[in-house]
């Protein structure tokens, strides 16, 4: 595990390391790794996919986050030595535990989406 920065507030059930919120998401949170995450749940993903994927990610960013996925357990980077190189990005069995996580996470994000759009629909005039 990769050494934390630390900041972790006191956990309300006494927890006398950190409250287990705030270090699941140091491991999970930010704007990239729930993606890079969800995309990795049911095959391995190469490199340059993830490029596709995340088009407005950079690759410094990218290479950042795969490489903390990779110091904390959860994804295996395999790396094939051939011309040109190739790189594959999979969960492992550790990685694999945040699967209902993450599908909870998109349940939760498609009905926040439909909301927001039903919201957002302009009112329909019906004349009466």
């Amino acid at each position: 595990m990769r050494d934390r920065k630390g900041g972790f507030g006191t956990c309300p059930d006494g927890n006398a390391f950190a409250c287990p919120v705030e270090f699941t998401l140091d491991v999970i949170g930010g704007k990239w790794k729930g993606v890079l995450l969800y995309h990795m749940m049911d095959s391995t993903v190469r490199f340059n996919e993830f490029r596709r994927i995340c088009p407005s990610i950079t690759q410094r960013m990218l290479t950042l986050q795969l490489r903390e996925l990779e110091e904390d357990g959860v994804v295996h980077r395999e790396v094939y030595h051939q011309v040109p190189p190739k790189v594959e990005y999979s969960l492992t069995e550790f990685g694999r535990s945040l699967i209902p996580i993450i599908k909870l996470m998109r349940d939760w994000g498609l009905e926040y989406q439909a909301k927001q759009q039903i919201s957002e629909s302009p009112a329909i005039d019906t004349g009466v």
